[in-house]
């Protein structure tokens, strides 16, 4: 399943403070003490894999062959910083926050092929409920709704307890997404 640009814009904004981290500290020797701790961190909270070849760039490897055995969200990762090193106009921007309304029509579309019985889908959506329910709050909460969503389980009073505002705005975008692509 191809990745959506709004999801590709979605993760490198979500990412956008490790992307730039890496470049600054691939360009700057010095930048690399306090990368250190993050990429501990980041290890330590299940990005491995991530982290092993944010380690190789750093050692000085840039071939396009680093992305393979990554998943989605970690080979989009490292290719931004892969391109950031070789043209540093196509970084995010440092600040940018994440736009959760840019979430729900992938989200929207993903659960839809789960709904169909597509593998790459279920596997992707758990994946992403896996990761969402290691965040705390709201992002936790609507990790645990994906679940009943690919199910076509609509109770949106069920689906949203416990969510702040914040929570049930980004429920509420991703139902309205649902019920435009089922109509179509």
């Amino acid at each position: 399943m191809s990745v959506l640009p709004e999801r590709r814009e979605q993760i490198r904004s979500a990412h956008a403070a490790i992307i730039l981290q890496v470049v600054a500290a691939c360009q700057n020797i010095h930048l690399r003490a306090p990368l250190e701790e993050n990429l501990r961190v980041a290890a330590a909270n299940g990005w491995g894999d991530l982290v092993a070849v944010i380690r190789h760039i750093l050692a000085g490897r840039r071939e396009p062959g680093l992305l393979q055995e990554l998943d989605e969200e970690d080979g989009i990762i490292i290719e931004s910083i892969l391109m950031g090193l070789q043209n540093p106009e196509t970084l995010p921007k440092a600040g940018d926050p994440a736009d959760p309304t840019l979430a729900a029509p992938g989200l929207a579309s993903v659960i839809l092929a789960a709904r169909r019985g597509e593998p790459g889908a279920l596997a992707w959506l758990g994946d992403m409920a896996s990761q969402m329910q290691r965040a705390s709050g709201d992002m936790a909460r609507m990790g645990a709704a994906l679940g009943p969503l690919s199910r076509n389980q609509y109770d949106r009073l069920k689906l949203e307890r416990g969510m702040g505002p914040l929570g049930r705005s980004l429920l509420q975008s991703v139902l309205d997404a649902l019920a435009k692509a089922e109509q179509q």
